[in-house]
């Protein structure tokens, strides 16, 4: 008997005429990123750090082999910034929410970047310029949406690390550890504050990301945006050292500032790198739901 289509029941579908055993088979092959995943999930929580390690080694070594003028990579590291705050007013403007973001941070960046905006004008005035000032206009509307438009959603009392808790601090050692230069002591104080607070303002959104536990998946994203950029910004000056450059290591030797600007890119580097982990770990493991352990901050 012909079904409603015009085949005989229990008969061969001419529409599948050309299906062969191996289609019946499709669903088993094997997804290599989930076998990835699944191998890395089985690993041990030192053999996780050492291909941690081991990752960030070889992007310094490809770095060093593709890349010639090693300032480029600065400006790289000011763009991913930018990318991440991206990210950010995607999720303010997309989810219309400001949960797990905190705005200390924010005022922190905008504070770095205005002061590191304004030497750049009086001081070199470069492409740095340029992406300075686009980052701290996205960085203003951040903070002016979680100040009126989104204020409701923002969790003010896990926020609870004053700005000028870091600020003041900064100012005081950039009265200590300065540039050299032959600039206005004011101007190369100000530009000493910019470098410090640079390196400790994302500390206010560590520590609201580590008493929430569980983070949002944007806010992450920013967070592991600013990792990367501060591991490229790092790199430029740990491949300027390996190429040997002796203006680099005299400078290093001739006085405390140097020294400062690069144990800022190391303490910075350092302070996203436990967050960086877990951010990879849990995308590694197919989840994608960052968990922080105790003690990240």
């Amino acid at each position: 008997m012909a079904n409603r289509w015009g085949h005989q029941a229990g008969g061969a579908d001419p529409y599948n005429q050309f299906a062969t055993p191996r289609d019946d088979k499709l669903g088993k092959v094997r997804d290599p990123l989930l076998t990835a995943s699944r191998w890395f999930k089985r690993r041990s929580q030192k053999e996780k750090v050492l291909l941690g390690s081991i990752c960030g080694l070889l992007a310094l070594f490809l770095m060093w082999l593709v890349i010639e003028d090693h300032d480029n990579l600065f400006i790289m590291a000011e763009f991913v910034h930018f990318a991440g705050i991206g990210m950010l007013l995607y999720k303010l403007f997309s989810k219309k929410n400001a949960g797990g973001l905190s705005l200390r941070s924010q005022e922190l960046s905008a504070l770095f970047l205005g002061i590191r905006l304004f030497c750049s004008f009086m001081m070199e005035y470069d492409i740095h310029t340029f992406l300075d000032l686009l980052t701290l206009l996205a960085t203003l509307l951040v903070i002016y949406m979680l100040w009126f438009p989104l204020k409701d959603s923002y969790q003010a009392a896990e926020d609870n690390i004053q700005s000028y808790y870091v600020a003041v601090p900064c100012l005081l050692l950039a009265c200590i550890a300065k540039p050299g230069t032959q600039h206005k002591l004011v101007f190369r104080i100000m530009w000493a504050v910019c470098v410090y607070i640079e390196a400790v303002s994302v500390l206010p959104q560590l520590r609201m990301m580590q008493k929430a536990k569980v983070v949002e998946k944007f806010t992450a994203h920013y967070v592991f945006a600013l990792g990367v950029s501060r591991f490229i910004s790092c790199a430029h000056w740990i491949l300027q050292i390996i190429d040997g450059d002796s203006f680099l290591l005299q400078a290093i030797g001739s006085g405390i500032w140097p020294a400062m600007v690069l144990l800022s890119e190391v303490v910075q580097t350092g302070i996203l790198a436990d967050f960086c982990y877990y951010y990879v770990k849990s995308y590694a493991e197919g989840s994608g739901v960052i968990h922080l352990a105790a003690g990240i901050v």
